[in-house]
């Protein structure tokens, strides 16, 4: 498969430089509660003990085996489902590869995207990627987005693809209609079949006044992340400094923990409303979760402007200024890798939620 773009390359190598951590630090941790949903987190978890109801696994490298009663959803920078599941699975990672079988839908991104020959999605399959490879069977509807999206295995129903360049292969069987956009032609193999029909779409253009107001905006949005990066870091360098390493160390610990937060504080907020005591908390919930959402991002930048001045000008990563100078250009890093076609979106995602999860973790920390 092809690498991702190299500022994608350059941006999840700074980050999970430090996900071999502490050797003390254990490499999975399951958390039972009520309703036997399961939790893992750590460098490598890896799980093959039945779950009773859902699964939620994040870390560096994920290997889930299991028969999940409940939803699957995971994160990380490479992430393997070979068990089975009972109801919908959601992933993102930097290579995701599905082996085992989905019993609802299944909601995928990542920089690579695999459903593999034994791979079975009875329901319907959203899929988005740099390269997107459908060598399984998709029961339902098939929706898939990336810079190469190659269809070798069945879909039942209809199939519905944006890309740069799709490409369907001997093995490709698809029930129902292909709809695409592609910068490039279809490539067919003689032997494929698409029983429904074959229609092209045209490429959608912007508005001209949206090409022309986006970036400004954009460009002014980024400029704020990174002077409040800057700020922070003058401010409170042992703080932040702490909060970068956690980032760096304990990667998967903090897109775990973030993303118990992302999910956590907007439903708590919702019931808080539902009474009138707790309508004064819901609101203060709401703005502390917009501040985490800003500050989270921009200890990603943090972290990879602390890692970078630590790996090529280590005499300077003490110095304030040199670390307020790298936390700005880290903002800016992940700015320009968010803009990344198809990967944008879980580039930021990613930074945002280990940005929150190491604030939180840094928050209950001794000293």
């Amino acid at each position: 498969m092809r690498p991702p773009q190299p500022i994608l390359v350059f941006l999840l190598c700074a980050l999970s430089a430090g996900v071999a951590a502490d050797e003390q630090e254990a490499h999975r941790l399951y958390l039972r509660q009520q309703g036997g949903d399961t939790f893992a987190a750590g460098d490598a978890p890896r799980v093959s003990a039945p779950v009773k109801g859902d699964l939620l696994a994040a870390g560096g490298e994920l290997r889930l085996a299991a028969p999940v009663a409940g939803d699957v959803i995971a994160f990380g920078g490479t992430v393997r489902f070979d068990g089975t599941g009972s109801q919908d699975m959601y992933a993102a990672g930097g290579t995701v590869a599905l082996e085992g079988a989905i019993a609802r839908n299944a909601r995928i991104a990542g920089g690579n995207v695999s459903l593999g020959p034994r791979a079975r999605i009875a329901g319907n399959a959203s899929l988005a990627g740099g390269r997107v490879e459908v060598l399984g069977g998709v029961g339902g509807y098939l929706q898939a987005a990336g810079g190469r999206v190659v269809i070798d295995g069945r879909v039942d129903g209809d199939a519905e693809v944006a890309t740069g360049a799709l490409e369907l292969g001997p093995n490709a069987r698809i029930g129902g209609r292909l709809r695409y956009r592609s910068g490039a032609p279809l490539v067919q193999d003689p032997a494929a079949v698409v029983a429904g029909g074959i229609e092209r779409l045209e490429m959608r253009v912007r508005e001209t006044a949206g090409r022309a107001a986006g970036p400004a905006l954009l460009g002014l949005w980024t400029l704020g992340l990174m002077l409040l990066a800057a700020v922070l870091v003058v401010a409170l360098p042992g703080f932040f400094g702490r909060v970068a390493q956690i980032v760096r160390q304990r990667f998967g610990w903090s897109v775990f923990a973030g993303f118990l937060a992302f999910a956590a504080i907007p439903v708590g907020a919702v019931l808080l409303t539902m009474t009138v005591v707790g309508l004064p908390l819901a609101l203060l919930a709401v703005i502390v979760f917009f501040a985490l959402l800003k500050v989270g991002y921009v200890s990603a930048g943090i972290a990879l402007g602390d890692a970078a001045l630590g790996r090529w000008l280590a005499a300077r990563a003490a110095h304030r200024g040199w670390r307020a100078l790298a936390a700005a250009l880290g903002v800016l890093a992940i700015s320009l890798a968010a803009l990344v076609p198809w990967l944008g979106m879980l580039i930021a995602f990613l930074a945002l939620i280990a940005g929150m999860g190491a604030l939180l973790l840094q928050t209950r920390a001794p000293g």
